[in-house]
């Protein structure tokens, strides 16, 4: 299966879809923070991300969900700050909008695509994507032209406007999207986006229209399609039920769900004593059976309890 930014290269609608990013980039309404900034010319809004990307690491990364994974691994591109910005964030020392990991041009960004893939990678795995919208299009064409070939995934906190996710409609090949809170009282406290549950919700049927469920070749390595992750937290601070019945009433129901039990206190996490608690074996094993009673088909089984003891 070729990806799909291959064809969106060759008929030219990638290039139409950087100029389209660049011109919203210029009052930036990017995402869901709206900061009408000047990006291109330094302006910093929410994320403090300017002109050019910032990158924290990128390697073959063996700890996402198996049809990424593979033999080879998933070539992930962890990209410095957030949209976001929940204050519990498990990569926080990345996500940190003051921290400072090196800009990077977009032809460094394709030869970083093109690396992985050399290397083997069976995806370039794009990590909290949303802010640099601009920026890995005009790599991606970049990388293209010089032979990139494997599928894109779009790894993201699902704070995304539609418009933004239209302009990479045909050029996405998997959306890897997370659902957080459910509520808007918790993403107001814990992210100060009270609107998150609304455009998470919209993002994620968006990414379902566009790619529907997941696809995979007969390795069962993934090259098409939606996967959804749902971190469960203390509390039923993320509204785990409610999710899962949202799933269950508005995708495929063989939509791909990873329900992961690894929450750890991090980040700023102490300045809430509710967020210092942790989830159990039991409360997840309950959520994984309440998803097969939804008709939920297609459930990560790994046990990811092994997390537990690596922090």
């Amino acid at each position: 299966m070729q990806p799909g930014y291959i064809q969106a290269l060759e008929k030219g609608v990638l290039q139409e879809r950087i100029k389209k990013a660049r011109q919203w980039s210029a009052k930036c309404c990017l995402c869901p923070r709206n900061c009408g900034v000047n990006r291109p010319e330094g302006e910093l809004g929410f994320c403090r991300i300017g002109r050019l990307a910032r990158v924290a690491s990128f390697n073959l990364h063996f700890g996402e969900e198996e049809p990424l994974v593979g033999e080879r691994g998933s070539g992930t591109v962890f990209f410095a700050h957030c949209n976001l910005g929940c204050i519990f964030c498990q990569n926080f020392d990345i996500s940190d909008n003051q921290s400072q990991h090196p800009e990077v041009y977009p032809n460094q960004l394709a030869y970083i695509f093109n690396q992985l893939q050399q290397q083997g990678a069976h995806n370039i795995n794009l990590v909290t994507p949303s802010h640099v919208v601009l920026q890995f299009l005009e790599a991606l064409e970049i990388a293209a032209q010089d032979g990139l070939n494997i599928p894109l995934v779009y790894n993201t906190s699902s704070y995304d406007e539609i418009h933004t996710l239209r302009l990479l409609d045909g050029i996405v090949d998997i959306y890897l999207a997370d659902s957080k809170f459910f509520h808007e009282q918790e993403a107001r406290k814990y992210a100060d986006a009270p609107d998150y549950p609304h455009k998470a919700r919209e993002a994620i049927l968006e990414m379902h229209r566009q790619v529907g469920p997941l696809q995979t070749d007969d390795r069962g390595i993934a090259q098409k399609g939606l996967m959804i992750r749902h971190l469960v937290m203390p509390d039923n601070l993320a509204g785990s039920e409610e999710w899962l019945e949202f799933f269950a009433a508005n995708l495929s129901r063989d939509t791909f769900i990873n329900i992961m039990d690894q929450y750890r206190p991090a980040g700023n996490a102490g300045t809430c004593p509710e967020l210092m608690g942790r989830v159990s074996g039991e409360r997840v094993a309950g959520l994984m059976q309440k998803a097969r009673e939804l008709g939920l088909t297609r459930l990560d089984e790994r046990s990811s309890g092994i997390f537990r003891f690596l922090f």
